[in-house]
C-alpha cells in the first residue's frame, strides 16, 4: 500500500511540472487511478471430513514467495485415525498432503497445537486439549514422527482446553506460550508463559509460568478467544480466535496483535498483552486453528478446521 500512495504522489508531481513546462493552466490534474489491490491468497483444501481438519501447524520449509511445507495435527481421537500429516502449499495449485504415522507411543487423544523446537530441523512438541506435552522426533525416510517423552503442562486449571503453543527463542534462550482457549463472554483465554528446556532425557521442563487473561475482539457469541497462538521474530504475540457453531458451522475467525513477549539473557520471560488488542484481519466462514509465521517471510501461514467440511489453508500478509 505504502508503494501505491508513493507512486501516485510521484504520478501528481510530474504531471504538475510539465503543465507548468508548456505554459498550459496549473490546475491540479486528475490523480492516476489506484491500482487495483493484489487478490487474497486462496483458501486450499486439504480434506473433505470431519477428520482432515488442521488443529494446528509447524513450516517445516519455505521455498520463496507463499510456497511452503509444514507438519500439521489433527484433533482426532480414535484409533487408527490420522494424527499428523504433511501439507505442501503453492499459490495457483492443489495443497498436497501426506499422511506420517505415529510411532513411540499410544496414539494421542485430540492433537490441537503444534510447534517445531527452535534450534533444531526435526524436533517438535505437540499438545493435545487436556495439557499433555510430547515431544517428537521426526523421521523424513519413514514419513514418522516418534514419540521422545510426554510431560503434562504446568499450572493446569480446572476445565481449561487448550488449542495453541508456541515456542520461541530470544537472546539463546527458550520460551514456551501457551493458552487455555476460553469461552464466550463468560471465560476469557488464559496465557500462560514460561522459560522452556529439555533435560538430557528429553523431558520437556518449565520455568516459572506468568498468566494473564485475553479476549478476542472479534468474532462474538460463541467464540474461542484463543485458538491458536505464534510468536514472531520480534516478539509480538498473534494469536487467531474463532466462533464455532457446530459441526456444520458457520464459522468466522480473526487474526489479533496480542502484545508482546520477550525473553532477556537470563532467560527471564515477560508477557505483555494489550488491553485493547488491534485487530489485524477476519476470515469469515473458516475456523482457523493454527497460526504460524512463515520463516523468512512477512506471510502467516493458516489452517483451519471446519469440521464436517474439512480442513484448509492459506497465507496472509500478518507477520512483517
Amino acid at each position: 500500500m505504502r508503494k501505491t500512495v508513493l507512486t501516485a504522489i510521484a504520478a501528481l508531481g510530474t504531471g504538475a511540472a510539465v503543465a507548468l513546462s508548456a505554459g498550459l493552466s496549473t490546475a491540479q490534474p486528475k490523480a492516476a487511478p489506484a491500482a487495483p489491490a493484489a487478490p487474497a491468497a486462496a483458501w486450499q483444501q486439504v480434506g473433505d471430513d470431519i477428520k482432515s481438519g488442521i488443529s494446528g501447524l509447524a513450516v517445516t520449509s519455505h521455498s520463496g514467495g507463499d510456497r511452503f511445507s509444514a507438519l500439521v495435527v489433527r484433533d482426532n481421537k480414535r484409533p487408527g485415525e490420522n494424527r499428523l500429516a504433511e501439507v505442501t502449499y503453492r499459490p495457483g495449485a492443489d495443497a498436497e498432503v501426506a499422511p506420517i504415522a505415529w510411532q513411540g507411543a499410544a496414539e494421542p487423544i485430540d492433537l490441537e497445537a503444534l510447534d517445531r523446537v527452535p534450534g533444531t530441523s526435526d524436533e517438535y512438541v505437540a499438545v493435545a486439549s487436556r495439557g499433555l506435552a510430547y515431544h517428537l522426533k521426526a523421521d523424513a525416510t519413514e514419513k514418522a514422527v516418534k514419540v521422545l517423552d510426554i510431560s503434562p503442562l504446568p499450572a493446569i486449571g480446572e476445565g481449561d482446553d487448550y488449542e495453541s503453543f508456541s515456542l520461541t527463542s530470544q537472546n539463546g534462550k527458550l520460551a514456551a506460550l501457551w493458552a487455555d482457549r476460553g469461552a464466550g463472554k463468560k471465560r476469557p483465554a488464559t496465557v500462560h508463559a514460561a522459560p522452556f528446556s529439555f533435560n538430557s532425557y528429553g523431558e520437556a521442563e518449565f520455568g516459572k509460568v506468568e498468566k494473564t487473561t485475553f479476549r478476542a475482539p472479534y468474532p462474538s457469541g460463541d467464540v474461542r478467544h484463543i485458538s491458536d497462538i505464534d510468536v514472531t521474530k520480534s516478539g509480538r504475540v498473534l494469536v487467531s480466535s474463532a466462533s464455532d457453531s457446530g459441526d456444520d458451522g458457520p464459522f468466522d475467525s480473526a487474526v489479533s496483535d496480542a502484545g508482546k513477549l520477550s525473553v532477556s539473557g537470563t532467560g527471564k520471560v515477560r508477557l505483555s498483552l494489550a488491553k485493547s488488542p488491534e485487530l489485524l484481519k477476519k476470515f469469515k466462514g473458516h475456523k482457523i486453528e493454527a497460526v504460524h509465521c512463515v520463516p523468512g517471510s512477512p506471510s502467516a501461514a493458516l489452517g483451519t478446521d471446519d469440521e464436517n467440511a474439512g480442513g484448509s489453508v492459506t497465507t496472509s500478509p500478518l507477520c512483517g
